[in-house]
């Protein structure tokens, strides 16, 4: 593997760790969700970022090629927060800027290593 694909894969994974950490401490000890049970937000909102975990870190391509359309929908909510003016609004800008350096991160690396395996393929 070249540097730049280690580069995106560690991009990866610390915009992966990083968004997941950020909603755990979000909705249960920054700001929990005061409508709606603790529970219920951490299930929608985490569960679906665990179903890549096991592909990410064995630096799967396909994954990490669907884990680029997982990121947006986070990017939705940290929009809607900021729009809202949820408090913290900081919070918020962390969702966006985590769930598009991930999108970026797995774009980068899906294209990076795809072309490294055609490559040795020819």
């Amino acid at each position: 593997m070249s540097a730049l694909t280690l580069t995106y894969r560690g991009a990866t994974l610390a915009a992966y760790f990083g968004l997941l950490a950020l909603l755990l401490n979000w909705f249960t000890w920054l700001a929990p969700p005061e409508r709606a049970p603790i529970a219920l937000a951490l299930i929608l909102t985490t569960v679906p970022l665990l179903f890549p975990l096991r592909g990410l870190l064995h630096g799967r391509l396909y994954t990490h090629a669907w884990t680029s359309f997982l990121a947006l929908p986070y990017f939705i909510l940290g929009v809607d927060a900021v729009a809202a003016g949820t408090e913290p609004i900081w919070l918020g800008w962390l969702v966006v800027v985590t769930s598009t350096v991930l999108f970026a991160a797995t774009v980068g690396y899906t294209r990076c290593r795809g072309r490294e395996l055609r490559q040795a393929g020819e």
